[in-house]
């Protein structure tokens, strides 16, 4: 066989669940090149791998050994997400986690902590009943969310938003005005962007998919085809055009979108 045929060999091997994977570290977590493992890189890609029907070794150890690490409420959130998708939830993280709950609908102090404990609490299949009026009226009259009472709305927090809504069977008007801002967000290169005039990146376009996918609205072809355009050789995929910046973080993120899967995953 010869060097070309090596190497084209080679790039067909590498896919981005491959390239998420050879990021474990001996200590089970997944780090960037030449960073230390972080428990929020590791969820990531846990849920990426989960998606892709991937192993993910002693990534659940990793998580559950570095929960003092975790400081926010989303950050709790996503390790519990993490946690349950591949296997048992700690009994110390859930405790700091049911501490969030509010008298007013709120789970954390935000709406996108609102939206990720929604998942987190239908992931781990605990019994909770949500109050979804507090996220409802937080829906900006343009349709989007933003990620706290008061912030402009952006693609990523009303992906997460219709994610959780349509978790506990929200639908109508409130989630077809949600897809209809994000497919404002959509640009001509099939990208989406996280708000208006910054550009296409993978990431937006990622929740993005993920967010028509819960909707059970067909994803537009054209973000599919921006994502094909930023993957690299190795497998990961560019933050952008412009930025290839935590290519980990980014391609772990793309992954349940390849896999046409929202969350919480089943």
């Amino acid at each position: 066989m010869g060097v070309a045929a090596l190497l084209t060999a080679a790039m067909l091997a590498a896919t981005p669940a491959s390239y998420v994977a050879s990021h474990q570290q001996a200590d089970g977590g997944f780090a960037e090149t030449g960073s230390r493992s972080t428990p929020g890189l590791t969820a990531w890609a846990m849920l990426g791998l989960r998606t892709a029907g991937q192993p993910t070794g002693k990534a659940h150890d990793f998580l559950v050994a570095n929960e003092a690490e975790l400081q926010t409420a989303t950050d709790i959130e996503l390790a519990l997400i993490a946690e349950a998708a591949t296997g048992s939830v700690s009994d110390t993280l859930y405790t700091r986690f049911a501490a969030l709950r509010r008298s007013d609908g709120r789970i954390g102090p935000a709406i996108n902590s609102t939206a990720w404990g929604i998942l987190a609490y239908v992931q781990m299949g605990r019994p909770f009943r949500p109050r979804v009026s507090y996220l409802l009226r937080s829906q900006h009259r343009s349709g989007g969310w933003g990620w706290i009472a008061g912030a402009g709305p952006d693609s990523n927090d009303t992906a997460a938003v219709i994610q959780a809504l349509r978790t506990q069977g929200v639908r109508g008007p409130s989630i077809s005005r949600g897809i209809a801002y994000l497919r404002r967000l959509q640009n001509a290169d099939g990208g989406f962007e996280l708000t208006p005039g910054r550009g296409s990146d993978t990431q937006s376009t990622a929740w993005a998919i993920q967010a028509f996918v819960a909707a059970r609205v067909k994803p537009p072809a054209g973000a599919f085809r921006y994502l094909a355009a930023l993957r690299r050789a190795d497998g990961s995929y560019r933050y952008s055009r412009k930025y290839g910046a935590t290519p980990v973080w980014v391609t772990s993120q793309v992954l349940p979108a390849l896999a046409r899967k929202s969350f919480p995953l089943r």
